[in-house]
């Protein structure tokens, strides 16, 4: 099993940047088994929205909402992530979760499994 621990998160003024990271604590064998890892984020009573992520092929990919203002920062099989986030935006307000997905086992039936922190808060001021 792994565990994913954030941290970084708090109230900033409208252009500010704050820096969350992630933590990841287990075996070396789970660890290995990551194969993409990521920040979500969740704003009161809005569905869960996929900000950035690290796939097992090396590809980055975010949001169109913070493209070009967040910085997702990571090794796959490594043991933290980070997301810097700059020119922040009262959108930008949401509670924000690391996350990584595993996978391992044999080809014709592998196993999947979603790896989630227990989330920090974000909250930009207009």
């Amino acid at each position: 099993q792994v565990q994913l621990v954030e941290s970084g998160g708090g109230l900033v003024q409208s252009g500010g940047s704050l820096r969350l990271s992630c933590a990841a604590s287990g075996s070396r064998r789970d660890i290995n088994t990551i194969a993409s890892m990521g920040w979500y984020r969740q704003a009161p009573g809005k569905e869960s929205e996929l900000t950035a992520l690290i796939s097992d092929r090396g590809g980055i990919d975010y949001a169109d909402s913070v493209k070009g203002r967040f910085t997702i920062s990571g090794v796959i099989g490594d043991n933290n992530w980070s997301l810097q986030m700059n020119n922040l935006q009262p959108e930008d307000t949401a509670v924000y979760y690391c996350a990584a997905h595993a996978s391992f086992g044999p080809i014709e039936s592998p196993i999947e499994r979603d790896y989630w922190g227990q989330g920090t808060q974000v909250t930009v001021s207009s």
